[in-house]
């Protein structure tokens, strides 16, 4: 949380309120097994899901903010790097394994880079789409946090 010019609270998120979550992996002979329940696994209800595939090495995705939005990551195949900014603080989280996700809550800019070969990037969201939760511009996303 951040203070204020004023003295007062800021309410907004910062890069280390990203949190890396380490979800049950039920081992069988046939194979593991991870499974997601809403406000159980993750902090939200999840309201959306959808996944990116096929990423050509060097390409980045993301690069984006939600103002409500909070995701939840998870390299259901493969490996990639999270780049999480606050506009003070930057982080990066490698996600790996199919059973750690990474929470993202609104408020922070976040893209994802450095796939590896047959990468899944499979994001669980609280909210269904909206183009107004988006702040796709970087400037503006400066802005907004300037704000808050």
């Amino acid at each position: 949380m951040k203070t204020l010019k004023n003295g007062s609270k800021d309410k907004s998120m910062t890069v280390f309120d990203c949190s890396l979550y380490t979800l049950d992996k039920n081992h069988y002979p046939e194979g593991n097994l991870t499974y997601v329940y809403n406000n159980v696994h993750i902090p939200f209800d999840i309201k959306r899901v959808f996944y990116s595939y096929d990423i050509p090495g060097g390409e980045s995705r993301g690069a984006h903010a939600h103002k409500l939005c909070h995701q939840f990551l998870v390299a259901a195949s493969g490996a990639f790097e999270v780049l999480l900014d606050d506009g003070t603080n930057k982080r990066t989280v490698l996600l790996n394994r199919p059973f750690y996700g990474l929470h993202i809550p609104p408020g922070i800019w976040a893209s994802e880079q450095g796939f590896s070969s047959g990468s899944i990037c499979l994001v669980l969201a609280s909210e269904g789409f909206s183009e107004e939760d988006y702040i796709r511009d970087y400037d503006e996303f400066l802005k907004y946090v300037e704000m808050k």
